[in-house]
Formats: C-alpha cells, sequence, structure tokens
C-alpha cells in the first residue's frame, strides 16, 4: 500500500545518551510529528518517528487494523531503543499519548520519562458505546482531523474515521485507564485549552490517576488539539527537549541500583 507523501516513518541516530520515540495520533501520520522530531535531533538526540499500521495510506487499510497492531509498531522501537540509549523518552500526541501511557505501564523504570500532548484515555461521546454495532454497518464516518488553530496548517490526516479501529482505539481506553495507577515515570502533560477532538477532562484524569511523583502540567492557551503542529508548538518543543535533560542527567547522578531498572 502506498504511503502518502509526507506520512513517512522518520529516524535520526544522535547521542547514544537520550533517545525519544514519537508516537502520532489516530489517523494521522509521522507528519504531525516530524518538526518535533527534527528539534530533538538537531540537539543531537536519538529520535524515532514510527508510521503506525493502517496510518499514513488510506482509512479503508486502517480499518483492518486494531489496537494491538499498533502498540507493537511502538513497543518494539522502544525496545529498540532500550539497547541503543542511556535514557529513553516516549512523547505521544492524542492517541500516541495513549500508547505512550500502555508503554509506561508495561515498561516502568526502564523509561526515563513521558511527554503527552492531548492524550486521549476516554470521552463522553455518548455514540462511541456503539461502536462495535455501527462498525458493522457503516465503515466510517466524517472525520475530525484537522483542528489546528494556525491558519494554514495541516496534519495530513484521513478526512474520514474508520470505525472499526475506532471501536478498538475504545477498547485500548478501557485497558489503559484502568492502569492508569501502574504509570509512575515522570511526565510532561500539555493540554490545549481548546480542542474539538479529545475533551480537556482527559488530561485532568491522566494527571490524577497516574502515580508518577514528577509531574508538570502546561495549559496550551493558542493551539487546538494538533498542537504540535499549532501556535504553541515551539513551547511543546523546548519544554520536551528540556524535560528530557534534565531527567536524563538526574538519572546519571543516581545509580541504576535506585532506579529499579529492569
Amino acid at each position: 500500500m502506498p504511503v502518502l507523501p509526507g506520512a513517512e516513518p522518520f529516524a535520526h541516530s544522535g547521542s547514544s545518551e537520550i533517545g525519544v520515540l514519537l508516537c502520532h495520533g489516530f489517523t494521522g501520520s509521522p507528519f504531525s510529528m516530524r518538526p518535533w522530531g527534527k528539534h530533538l535531533a538537531d540537539a543531537g538526540l536519538t529520535v524515532r518517528g514510527p508510521r503506525l499500521p493502517g496510518h499514513g495510506t488510506t482509512w479503508q487499510e486502517m480499518n483492518r487494523t486494531t489496537w494491538q497492531d499498533w502498540y507493537t509498531c511502538v513497543r518494539e522501537e522502544a525496545t529498540a531503543l532500550l539497547g541503543s540509549c542511556e535514557s529513553v523518552f516516549v512523547f505521544g500526541l492524542s492517541m500516541g499519548g495513549t500508547l505512550t501511557l500502555r508503554l509506561a505501564q508495561e515498561f516502568g523504570d526502564a523509561l526515563a520519562g513521558i511527554a503527552l500532548v492531548n492524550p486521549s484515555v476516554m470521552t463522553t461521546r455518548k455514540k462511541v458505546r456503539l461502536l462495535p454495532v455501527l462498525s458493522r454497518v457503516w465503515p466510517s464516518v466524517v472525520g475530525l482531523g484537522g483542528d489546528i488553530a494556525k491558519p494554514g496548517a495541516d496534519e495530513l490526516s484521513y478526512g474520514r474515521v474508520p470505525l472499526r479501529a475506532a471501536a478498538s482505539l475504545a477498547q485500548l481506553w478501557t485497558l489503559v485507564r484502568a492502569d492508569l495507577p501502574k504509570v509512575r515515570q515522570p511526565m510532561l502533560l500539555l493540554h490545549s485549552t481548546v480542542d474539538h477532538v479529545v475533551e480537556p477532562e482527559n488530561a485532568r484524569i491522566v494527571a490524577t490517576e497516574v502515580s508518577s511523583t514528577d509531574i508538570t502540567t502546561v495549559p496550551l492557551h493558542r493551539s487546538y488539539h494538533v498542537a504540535t503542529l499549532d501556535h504553541d508548538a515551539p513551547e511543546i518543543f523546548e519544554r520536551s527537549l528540556a524535560f528530557a535533560t534534565r531527567i536524563h542527567e538526574g538519572r546519571i547522578e543516581t545509580p541504576r541500583t535506585e532506579l529499579g531498572a529492569t
């Protein structure tokens, strides 16, 4: 299946000290993470921006994938980074944040920290409960992509939401939210105060239900959902770089036996 121009995965092999895995959102592609990845790569970090299965091609192909496919992809990338970098971080946007939280729940202290931009773990939209049934009748509905305040910006996402894939995402939300107390890594949580895709309630749930003691919460007042391509993108990039640098330096000063690394 041909990949849309601009939706290709990206990678940069920089320092072996800090590695960052960037996870894009539902129906999106690495396009929404590329500027973030470039900022980190320019600072000398090792960066991986995979394309999740079914993304960056057609919504019909995405309907043949599930959350297990998406998670397997990022899990393999995280495992590879853990084998080559001293401190590994995972940064995620929207559903990429959901996958990031799942990685944090599985890998524990092996991950140095996580950064989330408008992560999703639930929705108040009542129709989501009907997805298992609706997806058997309608393969897709009009999408919510392109929620960006910056004029002329586009995220290169699908124009339709594949409903079978959406039903699988809802299953992932249930699992991730139930296990939020297992998340204990340092966390940078950035959330748009106006978001037409993911309800702001999601950020509050994440911040209050994880077990992390090192949490920095940053409201984004000038951006909508796809904040990595919006007005607040420079702040996201700079804060995440400073976050990774701070945590890494702290880990160097702390013996690994105290970190509980596995």
